[in-house]
């Protein structure tokens, strides 16, 4: 568990006592996340625009870790079936993101731009018909046609202490202008995300689905070959990983039935060096094998000595549990709303 997973979740006394001093900057970023909200939706100050194209944001109420990019790479997956022509909208915070979706989709283009309106602009140029607002749900700037919000059922907005005292962006009560909510699990049960799903929807009055993010092979991440899940059984691993909910992904090769373990997390998005690898060979020194995200490996395979331990990454995949016909409504209306020549690109969330 990182440090900042320990004050915020941890029922130590050390970390009671972070929280607690952390609590009054707290207070002060939910009034700005107040105030801001208030300015979008009273059109004062802060503006909607029109997007250039029609779009879909996935995003969430935490600062990582609930499975936007394997949803996203989903939801591309299935616009391109139906018949669009989709492109990924990024922000581009961190080097990883736009190079995980171009491996996860090689044929969809990947738009990387601070300013997301600029960013659909690009899109429809490059050819893309509709686009994937990825990370989207707190960058109201941009119209969209729906949002898909994920809640990840290992953390689930209870409490839900707003940053820095805890990894949360906004309130709850920001859900109510969901389109969906999605409970993605990874190591947690069916019956633990229905019970956050059901909590949600009485609570916020909106429609729940559920996905399980669940690994689908271990890769090696030099020569790109498919190994099989089985590999990991028996092994000795260090677990390594820059993500937003490490324990989490741990917790999944964990069940993949390795022998023995070691976890080493870095923050979310770092840029991996040489010093970070020797430190990682080092740690890893008594294990088989090093194992980490698809994330972590597009940074971790270009530095990675070819004679040292086996780099594999574990693939993932999304299983859509409960919920698929509100998913599929939501990908019918992108689909519908790229043939309006009148369309504002719907409401802006």
């Amino acid at each position: 568990m990182s440090v900042l997973e320990r004050i915020w979740f941890d029922g130590s006394a050390p970390a009671r006592a972070a929280r607690l001093v952390l609590a009054p900057p707290s207070w002060l970023y939910a009034s700005i996340v107040r105030i801001r909200g208030a300015l979008y939706d009273r059109n004062l100050l802060l503006h909607v625009h029109r997007a250039a194209l029609p779009v879909l944001s996935i995003g969430n109420l935490s600062v990582g870790g609930t499975g936007k990019t394997p949803l996203a790479a989903w939801a591309a997956r299935r616009l391109l079936a139906l018949g669009a022509t989709p492109a990924v909208l990024l922000r581009g915070y961190g080097d990883d993101e736009p190079l995980v979706h171009a491996a996860l989709n090689p044929d969809v283009p990947v738009i990387a731009d601070p300013d997301r309106v600029a960013g659909a602009r690009k899109a429809l140029a490059a050819g893309a018909d509709c686009a994937i607002l990825d990370d989207g749900f707190q960058h109201r700037r941009l119209a969209r046609i729906a949002d898909w919000v994920l809640v990840s059922a290992e953390q689930p907005p209870e409490p839900a202490r707003l940053l820095p005292a805890g990894p949360w962006r906004e309130s709850p009560a920001a859900l109510r202008r969901a389109s969906v909510v999605i409970v993605t699990r990874k190591s947690a049960s069916l019956e633990a995300a229905s019970r956050v799903a059901a909590r949600l929807e009485a609570a916020y009055g909106v429609d729940a689905a559920i996905v399980h993010l669940t690994p689908s092979d271990v890769v090696d991440a030099l020569k790109q070959e498919a190994i099989g899940l089985d590999r990991l059984r028996g092994m000795r691993a260090l677990i390594v990983s820059a993500i937003g909910a490490p324990a989490a992904f741990a917790a999944q090769i964990q069940k993949l039935g390795v022998a023995a373990h070691e976890t080493l997390a870095y923050r979310d998005h770092h840029r991996f060096n040489n010093a970070d690898i020797a430190h990682i060979l080092r740690a890893g020194a008594h294990a088989d094998v090093v194992v980490c995200t698809l994330k972590d490996a597009v940074k971790l395979a270009p530095l990675w000595p070819r004679a040292a331990l086996p780099l594999w990454y574990v693939s993932q995949r999304a299983e859509v549990e409960r919920g698929e016909q509100l998913l599929a409504a939501t990908l019918a209306s992108v689909v519908s709303a790229r043939a309006s020549s009148t369309s504002t690109a719907g409401a802006a969330g």
